[in-house]
């Protein structure tokens, strides 16, 4: 990006709007990109999706923002480019980056043991299973859990819903079911009284580690997670959408899914986040916008700074989106998501690594880490790319968007 790019984006915060350029300005094609509006259009009419917003941003301004489909398909409400949208783990990368802001300001370290603040996670040690999934005995921890584990997905702490033994179903089935069901304090009751998967740093496994960095940011600052991400985060860089619930001014914004799965026929729903669930969720509890979560993208792609407001300092921006999974460590990723095979992990997100493997087009160093209410967003240094696309679309079909917007997008880059 150069300075006058970096001018205008700057000018733009100030007047609450995000930059704006004609496709051609740049490096884009306009016909290719209405790619776009005609498979959406022919998918929402096909009754496969309910409706979508996509936004997309090249060398630092907007070349796309458009409204497809249906907010509430039932009610006939048309999408708008301001609909909220549950954007479930897509809320991870915004706990790591609130907990950088911390390690930045020396109130907590990226290799802090977790038993400092909540000494019962980990002492019923590590459970070692057999085929069936019974266990076996449990073994001492090698290594305490650091805060790096719990932004990497290498603290041992799964998803109930990620695996079939004892131990799994021990644990809640996932972020936005644990904030709904449970206090904070509840919460980290259950993960205490349950043994590791993992030794800790050894494998890297979907789970809680974002959701209880979230519960140690408030402990450090003594304010919920939201209120530190609202004066810190979203108000700074004006996202005003935000949020860990939707108030009710909001609430007719909140776009819906379709009430039966569109493949296998049965009934699929979301979490209500009209009403606030019982903690903030770290890492899977907030709603957002589009344009929200573009400026989101665009701070990390400009290396911490946004408009003029710097966020994180340059080298710790970096840091993040590095690969932290080292040949030590067994990258499961793909197991999760299997749009992300191939990648590595940094802090709170996925990174690529290389050109190929990945089902995905892209660039090594892109990033990225989507929502399994469909929503999804990435961000490409190489290409000076970031793209937002919000869908409730919560079921298997999820991953054929995450491909179908990658390839629509990247086929219409022309220079």
């Amino acid at each position: 990006m150069n300075a006058v790019e970096a001018v205008s984006i700057a000018s733009a915060s100030s007047s609450g709007a995000l930059p704006r350029a004609d496709p051609e300005d740049a490096g884009m094609s306009p016909t290719r990109l209405a790619h776009i509006a005609a498979v959406l259009y022919g998918d929402v009419a096909r009754g496969q999706l309910p409706g979508a917003v996509v936004a997309i941003a090249r060398r630092g301004k907007l070349v796309a923002h458009d409204a497809y489909g249906y907010r509430d398909k039932a009610a006939g409400l048309p999408m708008t480019t301001d609909c909220i949208f549950n954007i479930a783990s897509m809320t991870k990368p915004m706990t790591a980056v609130a907990a950088l802001m911390l390690v930045e300001e020396g109130r907590l370290q990226l290799d802090e043991p977790l038993w400092k603040y909540f000494p019962k996670i980990g002492a019923n040690g590590v459970a070692i299973v057999d085929e069936t999934g019974a266990v076996v005995r449990t073994e001492h921890p090698t290594r305490s859990i650091v805060m790096l584990d719990l932004m990497r997905h290498t603290c041992g702490m799964p998803y109930g819903s990620s695996g079939a033994t004892v131990v799994h179903r021990r644990y809640p089935h996932g972020s936005s079911a644990a904030a709904a069901a449970m206090t904070g304090s509840e919460f980290l009751d259950r993960l205490g009284s349950v043994p590791l998967v993992h030794h800790p740093g050894t494998v890297w496994d979907y789970g809680f580690g974002l959701d209880v960095l979230g519960l140690v940011i408030e402990k450090v600052t003594g304010q919920t997670l939201g209120q530190f991400l609202e004066a810190r985060v979203f108000g700074p860089l004006g996202m005003r959408d935000t949020a860990f619930h939707v108030p009710p001014g909001k609430a007719a914004r909140y776009a819906r899914a379709l009430p039966h799965d569109p493949l296998t026929g049965e009934p699929q729903s979301l979490p209500d986040l009209t009403k606030p669930a019982q903690f903030d969720c770290g890492g899977g509890g907030a709603v957002s916008t589009a344009d929200d979560y573009m400026r989101f993208a665009l701070m990390l792609l400009c290396k911490g700074e946004y408009a003029g407001t710097r966020i994180l300092g340059r080298k710790t921006v970096e840091y993040m989106l590095s690969n932290q999974l080292g040949p030590g460590v067994i990258n499961q990723i793909a197991q999760t998501d299997p749009t992300r095979a191939g990648y590595g992990f940094g802090l709170g997100l996925a990174v690529r690594t290389t050109p190929g493997i990945s089902p995905l087009l892209g660039s090594v160093g892109e990033f990225n880490w989507p929502g399994m209410s469909g929503t999804n967003w990435w961000a490409d240094p190489q290409e000076d790319l970031a793209v937002v696309f919000m869908s409730h679309a919560p079921g298997p079909i999820r991953w054929h968007y995450r491909r179908l917007i990658n390839t629509l997008v990247y086929q219409a880059i022309v220079d």
